[in-house]
């Protein structure tokens, strides 16, 4: 029975998150323009706070395994994207933008990317000068899972104890005023 589960969402899954990574409008500028800041797309949901984080294993930059726990302390962002999600490569600088400018917070940028693609996502952080970011890896796609996000980008914000606080699905703008507003949320 968990085989068959497994298989179900191996097949399904890479589906459900192409279809689920918003796609850009067809009268949206070139991808090179939509890679400024963008307004916030995405959908701010609370009803998760309080949960938290699960204890899935993710690989950090050096192919080490870690989980969220390993982040407790600080107030963290978790993003979850891909490299062939446009609205999480448009969202990325700002993410990058985020971890520069705001020591407090921790910005932990994790690729859903599938197995055999490490290459690309730390080619993609080279090519775009991501400098404050790492490229975190999750090639078996067990964050998704273990949070239930089924869209890309997913961003979870978690509290010093790892507990969650919103989420948002869908791209924004991390520059902002609104996103800091937000993100005092798990500072208080």
């Amino acid at each position: 029975m968990l085989f068959h589960l497994q298989a179900r969402l191996a097949i399904s899954l890479p589906l459900l998150l192409i279809a689920a990574c918003h796609q850009p409008r067809e009268d949206a500028p070139p991808r090179a323009e939509v890679e400024q800041p963008l307004p916030r797309s995405g959908k701010l949901d609370r009803s998760k706070a309080g949960r938290p984080a699960p204890a899935v294993e993710f690989l950090d930059p050096e192919g080490e395994k870690v989980t969220l726990g390993s982040f407790a302390g600080k107030p963290l962002l978790l993003n979850l994207w891909a490299t062939w999600c446009a609205p999480c490569v448009a969202e990325m600088p700002t993410l990058d933008a985020l971890a520069a400018r705001d020591p407090a917070l921790q910005v932990l940028a994790v690729s859903q990317d599938f197995p055999g693609q490490e290459t690309k996502v730390a080619g993609f952080f080279e090519e775009r000068k991501l400098t404050r970011l790492e490229p975190y890896q999750d090639p078996e796609l067990g964050l998704m899972t273990g949070l239930k996000a089924d869209v890309l980008p997913t961003s979870i914000l978690y509290d010093s104890a790892g507990k969650e606080v919103w989420r948002m699905t869908g791209a924004a703008d991390w520059t902002g005023a609104e996103a800091a507003k937000l993100l005092s949320e798990a500072k208080g």
